[in-house]
């Protein structure tokens, strides 16, 4: 469901781990999610890794028992925790990472991708509607253009195209983008951690 490890005393890591469901998000996994981000200790936990168990890091949602309405209440309230996290987040993205992937891909502070990572959100080929709040944050980290034709055209967005709009900070190859995001957060752990918590804010606001 989510396996949370630490493999250096300041970098944590998480892994949605449903590999038989691409790692679709149903509400245990968003709520087991949630409690983690909560939970972090910024006097310790320095950065957080979020990935997903081959092949993919997220192909959605998984609404299996529950209503739309249910899922989308938990999957609102770990995009908004995630948001305001007490530490950075780095997205490490190996395979598709959409509908709800994408959306957590959005909140995620850096993200590092293979090149055959793609992005999306479907919602107007299965006739749903994401909210207002995710709305922006698309158009704020993916731009306009880019929200445009996933929103509207439900087009997805290479990991190649992603890069040179900015929204992925880092390529790599597939089968080592969790090891090479996890260098990088632990080069990140080494910087001052009150100047990358103040930047964040400006950011954010």
């Amino acid at each position: 469901m989510l396996r949370v490890e630490r493999h250096t005393p300041s970098v944590v890591s998480i892994t949605i781990d449903r590999p038989q469901r691409r790692n679709a998000v149903d509400v245990p996994t968003l709520a087991a999610l949630s409690e983690t981000i909560d939970a972090l200790d910024p006097t310790t936990d320095r950065v957080v890794v979020l990935s997903g168990s081959p092949p993919a890091f997220c192909a959605g949602a998984d609404l299996t028992g529950v209503t739309s309405e249910e899922f989308h209440d938990h999957l609102s309230r770990v995009l908004r925790a995630m948001a305001g996290a007490s530490i950075p987040i780095i997205a490490a993205v190996d395979g598709p990472a959409l509908g709800a992937g994408t959306q957590l891909v959005a909140v995620c502070d850096l993200r590092i991708a293979s090149r055959s990572s793609v992005f999306g959100i479907p919602a107007a080929r299965l006739g749903l509607a994401v909210d207002q709040w995710t709305v922006d944050r698309v158009v704020d980290e993916f731009g306009m253009g880019l929200a445009r034709s996933m929103l509207i055209a439900a087009e997805q967005v290479d990991a190649t195209v992603a890069y040179s709009a900015g929204v992925v900070h880092r390529l790599g190859e597939s089968g080592a983008i969790v090891h090479d995001a996890h260098v990088w957060a632990e080069e990140i752990a080494q910087l001052a951690p009150l100047s990358i918590r103040t930047h964040r804010e400006m950011l954010r606001a």
